[in-house]
């Protein structure tokens, strides 16, 4: 099997057969955004307990690129220290997906990570605020 075929059928399974797609009811976390230029959307809802990940689910439609980002991305957040989610950039995406990508596709590959980090900002932003009232 070439490293082509190699990532097209993890891409594919992450993508057929996601274990973290749905919704969370109530969560501490939600965002959704679009890829305009392709047309991806995805929404990721989470639910925090002690400064940790305790759940993370996600939804939208898109190319298996994008959807299998989605579903890596939540396996590897379940359980993480925001404080260290924080400091997850473009780079730890791209290795944690271990695959190569033509530059159309970052921003398929990339967009979980978006929608995470400005649902995850927004939730910063209010428990600073309750914590200052």
């Amino acid at each position: 099997m070439t490293p082509k075929e190699m990532y097209t059928e993890i891409i594919l399974d992450y993508y057929n057969n996601p274990k973290n797609f749905g919704t969370l009811d109530k969560p501490d976390i939600k965002f959704k955004d679009v890829n305009p230029a392709c047309g991806d959307i995805v929404e990721i809802t989470a639910k925090v307990n002690k400064n940790r990940i305790e759940d993370i689910k996600f939804k939208g439609n898109g190319c298996a690129i994008s959807l299998a980002s989605a579903e890596i991305l939540a396996e590897h957040l379940k359980g993480k220290n925001i404080e260290d989610i924080k400091k997850l950039n473009k780079e730890d995406v791209l290795n944690i997906l271990n695959v190569d990508l033509s530059p159309l596709r970052l921003k398929c590959a990339l967009l979980p990570l978006k929608v995470f980090k400005l649902g995850l900002y927004n939730y910063l932003g209010k428990t600073l605020e309750e914590e200052n009232e």
